[in-house]
């Protein structure tokens, strides 16, 4: 399992979004204050992991990448961390939750969702599953981007969305298409809300089309004490359109964790 790491200290286990890998923590990995130890693995699939000695199923789920990150976690001797997850990141997150609630110390949740999807959800994954199956990881690229970026990174960062696309492009298409199976296929994890008692963060943005603020305020309502953070001019991919807004709004902090 390819990861990146930084620093020392306690441990936050950062996860990557669809349909990036784990460079997309690199703001987040440089920003990492003394006594935090950032670590950022690419989930099962994603930039080919596993598709050479352990080809990736076609029925992969979030069970599965949680599990991989526990593993992780023991190879590195981390008994409990602050898990973090944007987006796709975040099912993971809530996934593990549910695995093994003892071994999450704190818990970030960025533009995501608890819910699972909806038919018609499901139909576009299908759809999407079928495009990366004929076209490749570049095709998944230019339909998701003009959706992960927001209009003010559009205007004010256009070097972004090279960067995004070639994040994207960087996967493999068995990867890609195992992930959006695993999203698809992913239970509700709305009614296992009230029962998460670490320390948690939410944090949303005010230009995100594909996961908006309510539903990360609903999320945020229904886990007891859980503190919400709405990052202005940004999109879906809020830690790295907003990088310093992201990293200022507790990421680090002791005061939720």
């Amino acid at each position: 399992m390819r990861y990146l790491e930084s620093g020392k200290g306690r441990a936050l286990i950062l996860l990557h979004g669809f349909p990036l890998n784990a460079e997309e923590w690199l703001p987040q990995l440089a920003a990492a204050p003394s006594g935090w130890r950032v670590i950022a693995p690419d989930m099962r699939g994603f930039r080919g992991a596993g598709s050479i000695d352990a080809p990736v199923s076609a029925e992969m789920t979030v069970d599965d990448c949680a599990s991989d990150v526990l593993a992780l976690m023991s190879h590195l001797d981390i008994d409990r961390g602050v898990i973090g997850g944007l987006s796709m990141g975040g099912y993971v997150a809530l996934a593990l939750v549910r695995k093994a609630p003892e071994r999450v110390e704190g818990l970030v949740l960025a533009n995501t969702r608890a819910g699972a999807d909806s038919p018609e959800g499901r139909a576009a994954r299908d759809r999407m599953i079928d495009l990366v199956r004929r076209e490749g990881p570049g095709a998944v690229a230019r339909e998701m981007l003009p959706k992960l970026l927001g209009e003010t990174t559009k205007r004010e960062q256009p070097d972004l969305v090279d960067v995004v696309r070639g994040l994207a492009e960087a996967n493999v298409a068995d990867g890609l298409a195992a992930a959006i199976h695993a999203m698809k296929t992913r239970p509700d994890s709305t009614p296992m809300l009230g029962s998460i008692r670490c320390p948690t963060l939410v944090i949303t943005s005010d230009e995100d089309t594909l996961i908006p603020a309510s539903e990360s305020e609903k999320m945020a309502a229904a886990i007891p004490g859980a503190r919400l953070h709405v990052i202005a001019g940004a999109g879906h991919l809020s830690n790295l359109e907003q990088p310093s807004a992201f990293t200022g709004s507790g990421l680090f902090s002791t005061d939720w964790a």
